[in-house]
């Protein structure tokens, strides 16, 4: 028989509250940070009676009743197990070291659970996410565009994404290949990596100044859902977000037009009217959603990043050739 589970005072009781709190899923930082004034702290709304609760707030709801508060708490001290188990971080909202640019966000989550080590809030962060059926001509703008900031702009870089096919593992790729840490935001806990056969590239992030990085427990169901709720931290995370390739129809322009709703800049590459894959993004431009992008050099500009000097050769004065045909007194001058 297993040992009955570890109560909250044998554990990281704060960490296990933590969890607890934040799994309430329909909760917010503002209604959080309300909720956390009138109550004194975490374990105080998990120990006092519903009627205390609803006391003390003013009104009552379903997230007070002693059942599902219980529920929440021992899936909390399992949590906490597991995250001590597998090394993995956990990041509350009131942490100073929360990414910063997220919690602008009006619904951020209230935990972040990684893996990893990255710098989110002095670091630039450019969000690229796309279709999962990029094509030889999205990847390649991916490999150009990642590249180029890696070689031009003066300010240390952070490429996120979500892991996912197509466009986002290419610029996961693309990030390694080009030395800047990426950062993949998962739709399920850090327990199982989707798709499986990435599980090579998430580790290589995660082990080369990048991060895997999630808002879901262990205990997490996977369903479709998720995807599009993780799209709401690739947006927020993020300084900008690049759309590389996309349909009429898709995660990228939700992802896109979120980003917009918290007032990051956006931008699409063009392509064809007559692409599948670029319908979206010329859809997103022509709306004004996204400003038209087709290099580095113009994405720097438009976000006003101090831009590397550019390096070159040392040039002469004159040139070889022509000093050669002068006369030994006019190269005695020169």
């Amino acid at each position: 028989l297993s040992p009955p589970p570890s109560s909250p005072s044998t554990m990281n009781s704060d960490l296990t509250y933590r969890i607890a709190f934040a799994s309430l899923r329909s909760l917010t930082p503002a209604m959080a940070r309300e909720i956390l004034a009138r109550t004194g702290s975490e374990e105080n709304f998990f120990n006092l009676t519903s009627g205390q609760l609803a006391s003390m707030l003013g009104f009552r709801n379903r997230l007070f009743d002693r059942e599902i508060r219980d529920k929440a708490l021992r899936e909390a001290e399992a949590e906490t197990g597991f995250i001590a188990r597998s090394g993995i971080s956990a990041t509350y909202f009131t942490d100073p070291d929360y990414p910063s640019r997220l919690l602008e966000c009006d619904d951020a989550p209230l935990m972040l659970y990684s893996v990893g080590s990255c710098d989110l809030i002095s670091a630039r962060v450019v969000s690229i996410v796309g279709t999962r059926h990029a094509t030889s001509y999205g990847v390649g703008f991916v490999n150009d565009l990642v590249e180029g900031l890696a070689r031009k702009c003066a300010d240390p870089i952070v490429i996120v994404s979500g892991l996912a096919y197509g466009i986002d593992v290419a610029a996961h790729r693309a990030a390694i290949s080009a030395g800047l840490p990426t950062v993949g935001v998962l739709a399920h806990g850090l327990n199982t990596i989707y798709p499986s056969s990435h599980r090579e590239i998430a580790a290589t992030m995660a082990r080369n100044g990048g991060m895997l990085l999630s808002d879901y427990r262990s205990c997490d169901n996977i369903h479709r859902g998720n995807f599009l709720a993780r799209n709401r931290i690739v947006a927020g995370l993020s300084d900008c977000l690049v759309v590389v390739e996309s349909d009429t129809h898709g995660g990228a322009l939700v992802t896109a037009r979120l980003a917009s709703a918290y007032s990051r800049d956006v931008f699409a590459l063009p392509g064809r009217t007559s692409d599948r894959y670029s319908r979206g993004c010329n859809a997103l431009i022509s709306s004004c959603v996204a400003s038209l992008l087709s290099s580095p050099d113009e994405l720097i500009e438009a976000m006003r990043w101090p831009a590397r000097p550019a390096e070159g050769e040392q040039q002469s004065l004159f040139d070889s050739t022509a000093t050669t045909q002068l006369t030994a007194e006019e190269q005695a001058i020169i």
